[in-house]
């Protein structure tokens, strides 16, 4: 739908951002979440992030958050970065959709991630954690899903371009789930990856950079 139905989604193809929010609103409401448009202007334009919350039952107070970008860089219908991301969001807000879960949890579809937002105060996802910052919520993890969707058995189809340390820890071959973080989210990627090899036998990989954000693990 994302990347060959709708296309490009940026800034230029305003529309077409449009369109993806709403198929995103449109899916997350089939589910038992409840959903609304966080919304915010930028440049007399109207942008939206997409939030489907469902209330903890034991600790309501504490929050996770479930997020990918659902932009496209320009010149791209951006398949893997991030429609793979935004797919697998939805597929797992229909998987926690008939379960009571403890902590409150959002999934979030965030806008302008890509260039020329990126690394501004202009993202979704900073303004949106304004917003959280604001209100004083107890977020306590973030799981950010970003470019899942290649892969490949092939020797030496993983790169670490900027990163030339890492090809002598982990493979060449891009057929595993990166899992990702800073020093102080150590102990909650290592709680993450546990959780997910518990329940699946597919490759995993995981690793800590200091540059990331507190609090939050990529996917």
């Amino acid at each position: 739908m994302l990347c060959v139905k709708i296309g490009e989604r940026n800034y230029i193809f305003y529309d077409n951002l449009n369109r993806a929010a709403e198929y995103i609103e449109h899916t997350l409401k089939q589910t038992d979440f409840t959903v609304q448009r966080h919304q915010y202007s930028l440049n007399s334009k109207a942008y939206y992030n997409i939030v489907a919350e469902k209330k903890g039952t034991v600790r309501p107070e504490e929050i996770m958050i479930v997020g990918a970008h659902y932009d496209s860089v320009l010149g791209s219908p951006g398949a893997d970065d991030n429609a793979s991301g935004v797919a697998a969001l939805l597929a797992l807000a229909h998987a926690v959709s008939p379960k009571s879960p403890a902590r409150t949890i959002r999934f979030v579809a965030f806008v302008n991630e890509e260039p020329p937002f990126f690394w501004t105060r202009e993202m979704g996802s900073y303004i949106y954690a304004q917003q959280c910052k604001n209100q004083e919520e107890k977020i306590i993890a973030m799981l950010s899903l970003e470019t899942i969707g290649y892969y490949s058995d092939e020797p030496g189809s993983q790169h670490y371009l900027f990163l030339f340390p890492l090809k002598f820890f982990y493979p060449s071959e891009g057929n595993f789930i990166g899992f990702v973080s800073n020093l102080s989210s150590m102990q909650l990627l290592k709680k993450v990856i546990e959780i997910f090899r518990h329940n699946t036998q597919f490759p995993s990989e995981g690793g800590i950079f200091p540059l990331l954000h507190p609090r939050r693990v990529l996917v």
